[in-house]
């Protein structure tokens, strides 16, 4: 499906657009349904077998959504209102009830997303293609973060963070009840206090950049951090005898995790 690979570098009228646009409407809403169909009816591709060439539909679909993109016709900063769970959602709606399985949608997406994992690990470093992946974002939007994850892996902050980001996450996953927000009163030692401020500071900036599609920018931002990210486990006893302390500080680590993994699980960047 190579409908939109002209766009660039010339300017075609709003009419040539439209026709493109309904080109690849037709071609995303048939691969959808393909999908979809096939799948709900029980003939999944298993191993070496894909009759119904599925893999391919799955290939295209993800085609489809990058040349959009490329051809600025689906901004990298837009969530919608082309979205690929919406997609396969209103492919199944299309199927009399009952027809089609509760769980073909998520099976699908799965497929969808392992596929374009396979096709990127061979461009770009598996880590970050699962960093990326393991977020599962706006099907158009994946290329480029995994792009930006690649030069953010570069950075000299990077192995520090990513590691501090995963173990962020294990603590985390001990945490008791769910996880409050940040009592800056309970907040004594120096460097809680920093990385407190390093996060009031950084979030609003990143936050501004992932929205623009400045995926990039988002994730230079973050190196920023790696300094206070530092000197909080050089220093600071997250699991403290207290539990108010403790929960404080979980809940500072909460927020710096949500900072971290806006673009991508960094964590996976981890060696």
């Amino acid at each position: 499906m190579n409908v939109l690979y002209w766009l660039d570098p010339w300017e075609p009228s709003p009419t040539v657009v439209i026709a493109v646009l309904t080109a690849a409407v037709l071609f995303i809403a048939e691969r959808a349904e393909t999908l979809v169909g096939i799948w709900g009816i029980g003939l999944a591709p298993t191993g070496e077998r894909d009759p119904f060439g599925l893999r391919r539909a799955a290939l295209g679909l993800i085609s489809a959504f990058e040349q959009l993109a490329a051809g600025g016709l689906l901004a990298a900063s837009a969530d919608g209102p082309l979205t690929l769970d919406g997609l396969l959602e209103l492919a199944a709606s299309t199927f009399p009830e009952g027809k089609i399985p509760a769980t073909t949608v998520p099976e699908v997406r799965a497929f969808i997303y392992e596929r374009y994992r396979n096709q990127l690990a061979s461009e770009f470093d598996r880590n970050a293609v699962d960093a990326v992946i393991a977020l599962a974002p706006p099907l158009h939007q994946t290329g480029a973060r995994v792009r930006a994850v690649t030069a953010f892996g570069q950075l000299p902050e990077a192995a520090s963070l990513a590691a501090a980001n995963k173990r962020i996450g294990n603590l985390l996953k001990k945490a008791e009840g769910d996880i409050g927000l940040v009592d800056t009163a309970r907040l004594t030692e120096p460097a809680e206090q920093a990385l407190a401020a390093a996060v009031a500071t950084l979030r609003p900036q990143a936050q501004a950049q992932l929205q623009a599609g400045d995926f990039a920018g988002s994730l230079s931002t973050l190196a920023q951090a790696r300094e206070p990210v530092d000197a909080f486990f050089a220093d600071v006893m997250v699991m403290a005898e207290d539990p108010a302390v403790r929960a404080n500080r979980l809940a500072l680590l909460s927020q710096l995790h949500g900072l971290m993994n806006q673009v991508a699980d960094i964590s996976r960047l981890a060696q």
